[in-house]
């Protein structure tokens, strides 16, 4: 069905009207997934604990992360971030995988991250208050008769304060499949994603089944960062409609350049955490709130219900505080304060069987023939800019161009390294309201929720770099290049790629085995008492190595 028809199809099921005049240029053909975009696998949401234990499949994302920690108040609702957007390289992919690589291939978002109370999310909707900016509602022991035991924790949520590649398939794809994650042809754009998890996991029960089908068991809030701060669509999971919510507009949205330096302020409001970006590249800047009046809300957790509701709801920080106990109960990964790459979305295929289709024919990443992760297709003539077909599935056997020497200070020289590669992310330690450095860093992999071989309670195949990986990208410290632009991140910035980026000061030891560390093994809560999983890789450093300016 064409994009037109799947609008009335989807206003239809959640009750909203969408004028047929708001439907996007291109006319793609896809379905809307049942439950949710975050059931079907999509790379717009954080990894859940056991994903099994909802959908009876595997769902999994790799999301190498950065995780800052410091004992100040303020250091877990209120910072700031500068970040240099990078640029794509050259030359443009080819199908044959024989061009450049582009940032769409390597990652369909990055992402900065903070814990957000949720009164109706996990561990045990409705049933805890949640007191906001507060390290009182740390709960992470894993005792059943503690009065901190994890299961007992308010309910919890996480906010990914997203950045979206240009070049590739364009919106609304992104909500529909796990790629396809462009605004425009040349430009980046941004979006405030807060995700929940409607189940209670003490007891095993989930929502009503009106809600499952309706937005999932992970919903999630979304609005783009506009101009004016105002939504383009309802964020609301119940209320969201493909036109408004999913299709950017470059009338209200704010779009960047690549190259732009910009700054990201992350704070708590009377009416909700605010995100602002500033463009100083640019001079322009925008913002959202995730306040009700904006149209933010939390899913009402009702399992006895036959109908899906939703509230009002402000969305507020936490935690006062940033540090190894400042978790999301219910999420794979042990983060509060957190920059993020999502990787390993993105395989070669220069023939799908349709949008959201499969690939058809050998490839460069699978030369043998497809393979079981080559799903989530979307082809070339959908693309805004690189005429190219891929794949956005979950590289599980870790063949794609994010697992290749195609990082930035991988190439055989500088010379080919800006060719046919992109410029890295460079960011600076993010500023707790907007003024002290975090102490310490942590840096944190999710490979074992990833690899198929791993065994998540013994950690028996569980391996770093994962097995069919040519290259892992790992974090590497130096300093903003001023050629780039009039204005430069102060001091010291984080990059990410290879360890030949020119004037990188710090390895962590070179590799991603050196870097990441060693298995952590993290309580869960779950009926009849807590479960110990294996799903990071951890590496806790005594102190911030790369501490930032304003």
């Amino acid at each position: 069905m064409k994009i037109w028809k799947l609008l009335v199809r989807y206003s239809a099921i959640i009750g909203i009207a969408v004028p047929l005049s708001a439907a996007p240029a291109h006319a793609q053909e896809y379905t809307l997934p049942p439950g949710g975009a975050c059931g079907a696998g999509s790379a717009l949401c954080p990894d859940l604990a056991d994903s099994q234990f909802l959908t009876g499949k595997y769902i999994g994302h790799d999301e190498p992360s950065l995780l800052f920690y410091s004992n100040q108040p303020g250091a877990g609702n209120s910072n700031s971030w500068q970040l240099r957007l990078p640029k794509d390289p050259p030359v443009q992919p080819t199908d044959a995988g024989t061009g450049g690589t582009f940032n769409f291939q390597l990652h369909p978002a990055f992402w900065f991250g903070m814990a957000l109370c949720d009164t109706m999310s996990a561990p045990a909707p409705g049933t805890r208050d949640c007191k906001p900016d507060s390290d009182g509602n740390i709960a992470d022991s894993a005792n059943p008769a503690a009065p901190d035991y994890i299961g007992k924790h308010a309910g919890t949520a996480f906010v990914e304060m997203q950045l979206y590649p240009p070049g590739w398939v364009p919106w609304p794809a992104s909500a529909i499949i796990n790629g396809g994650s462009s605004c425009d042809a040349t430009r980046w754009c941004a979006a405030v994603a807060i995700f929940s998890l409607l189940r209670n996991q003490n007891t095993g029960q989930l929502n009503n089944s009106a809600c499952r089908q309706l937005v999932g068991d992970e919903d999630f809030n979304f609005a783009f960062v506009t101009r004016n701060g105002k939504p383009t669509g309802p964020p609301d999971p119940t209320r969201q409609t493909i036109a408004g919510t999913f299709t950017p507009d470059p009338q209200r949205d704010l779009f960047m350049n690549s190259g732009d330096l910009i700054k990201v302020d992350m704070h708590d409001t009377h009416d909700g955490l605010q995100v602002v970006i500033h463009d100083r590249s640019t001079g322009r800047s925008g913002s959202m709130t995730a306040s009700p009046g904006n149209g933010f809300a939390q899913v009402v957790f009702d399992p006895n219900a036959t109908t899906c509701t939703s509230r009002p709801f402000a969305f507020h920080p936490m935690y006062s505080t940033s540090g190894e106990h400042t978790r999301v109960p219910w999420a794979a990964h042990s983060y509060n304060v957190a920059f993020s790459d999502e990787i390993g979305h993105f395989e070669y295929c220069p023939k799908v069987t349709g949008f959201n289709g499969n690939c058809a024919v050998p490839n460069a990443s699978d030369p043998a023939g497809p393979d079981a992760d080559d799903n989530n297709c979307a082809p070339a003539t959908d693309s805004t800019l690189v005429n190219i077909s891929g794949c956005t599935g979950t590289d599980t056997d870790f063949d794609g161009p994010p697992y290749l020497r195609t990082w930035p200070g991988t190439g055989p020289n500088n010379d080919a390294d800006h060719q046919f590669h992109p410029t890295p992310i460079r960011f600076a330690s993010p500023l707790v309201k907007g003024r002290d450095n975090y102490e310490r860093v942590a840096f944190e992999a999710d490979l074992p929720r990833i690899e198929t071989g791993c065994n998540r309670v013994t950690g028996t195949g569980c391996t770093n770099p994962p097995a069919g990986a040519a290259f892992y990208p790992i974090y590497t410290t130096g300093s903003d290049s001023a050629g780039e632009s009039e204005r430069a991140i102060s001091g010291c910035a984080w990059q990410f790629g290879g360890t030949g980026i020119p004037g990188t000061q710090q390895t962590f030891g070179g590799s991603s085995t050196t870097e990441f560390g060693s298995l952590l093994t993290t309580p869960y809560p779950f009926p009849g008492g807590p479960r110990f999983l294996i799903n990071n890789f951890r590496n806790v450093l005594p102190r911030n190595p790369c501490t930032g300016e304003d």
